[in-house]
């Protein structure tokens, strides 16, 4: 099976379409707009370069803002502004031309970690690359903006044409006391959690869990992981039966072998395997982004993202916890 790369092709019904031309002094958002007035950029500096906020990847004063809070030369934060993905998700992107910022919002009670996925285009609307980027722990009702740094992306292809906007395709956000974590500090349950890409071949998706021990103690694990699964709006998602073990799907994935006690030494690690078919038949397809895991009774929860578009086929396939000697 291969893996299943960030996708090129732009969806039709893609919601998120506010687009940051890169090129031309005077930055301008094209596509839908809503109720109220188009929002105001940020002037450049004379010469075309980024000013400090706008080329920050980090944090500064002036990238954040209080609930309703706007700036001169800011576009507003309060939803008004026009922007599809500020009503919807509370993303936008802002900034001068040729420094795209995206601008993150916080319209929820709880801190939240978002995780934007975006495309460079060119003036055709082609689709060059794609990357995504985490912002971690925003706060109720606050504003973050974080510059889109283009040299992250990569190299485009040579005869693919120079970028000339972004366009924000996708945003996840989590509770950030659930946030996945591959790197960094360990979290207080001395354990990661997280997902990786996942592969796809002719309809079979398999996604693994992951978890590493990063304490200083023995973890131990036995049996499955408790999983629920929620839809774009963060609901849960009812009428799909999670299965024991990833032969109920497919067989030869990785996922079917039987349950058995693990002691986990510090950086040691183990996994589980996601397996679904997202076959399409009679009936309301399904999808599921969001998955939030229990390592075991009692354990910490984390939610993960695995994109998972079940179809029709109402079934989830869940392996057994095993042992992953590539984690240490």
């Amino acid at each position: 099976m291969r893996r299943a790369p960030l996708p090129l092709a732009l969806p039709a019904t893609v919601a998120l379409a506010g687009a940051l031309l890169l090129t031309a002094c005077g930055a301008q958002r094209t596509g839908a707009q809503g109720p109220g007035p188009a929002s105001p950029y940020a002037s450049g500096s004379p010469d075309g370069s980024c000013d400090a906020s706008a080329a920050s990847g980090g944090q500064t004063a002036a990238e954040e803002a209080g609930p309703g809070a706007s700036t001169p030369g800011e576009a507003a934060t309060d939803g008004s502004s026009g922007g599809a993905v500020t009503a919807k998700d509370g993303v936008e992107l802002v900034g001068p031309a040729g420094c795209p910022v995206l601008e993150i919002t916080n319209h929820t009670a709880g801190t939240t970690t978002y995780t934007v996925t975006y495309f460079l285009l060119a003036d055709t609307g082609t689709a060059l690359t794609s990357a995504r980027t985490t912002v971690a722990s925003v706060e109720p009702g606050r504003t973050v903006r974080r510059a889109v740094a283009l040299a992250d992306v990569g190299a485009l292809p040579g005869d693919a044409g120079k970028a000339t906007k972004v366009r924000i395709t996708q945003v996840r956000s989590v509770p950030s006391n659930e946030a996945p974590s591959e790197t960094g500090p360990c979290p207080p349950s001395g354990v990661r959690v997280y997902a990786d890409r996942g592969d796809a071949a002719m309809g079979l998706r398999v996604v693994g869990l992951h978890l590493v021990n990063c304490g200083t103690r023995t973890y131990h694990l036995d049996g499955y992981p408790r999983l629920q699964l929620f839809d774009e709006e963060h609901k849960p998602v009812e009428g799909v039966r999670i299965l024991h073990g990833g032969g109920t799907i497919a067989l030869g994935v990785g996922a079917d072998g039987p349950p058995r006690p693990l002691a986990l030494r510090p950086g040691e690690g183990a996994r589980a395997g996601l397996v679904w078919r997202n076959t399409t038949e009679t009936g309301e397809p399904v999808n599921a982004p969001y998955v939030r895991v229990v390592a075991k009774p009692g354990a910490a929860a984390v939610t993960v993202t695995p994109e998972l578009d079940l179809g029709t086929t109402g079934k989830l396939g869940i392996g057994a916890w095993q042992r992953d000697g590539a984690s240490r």
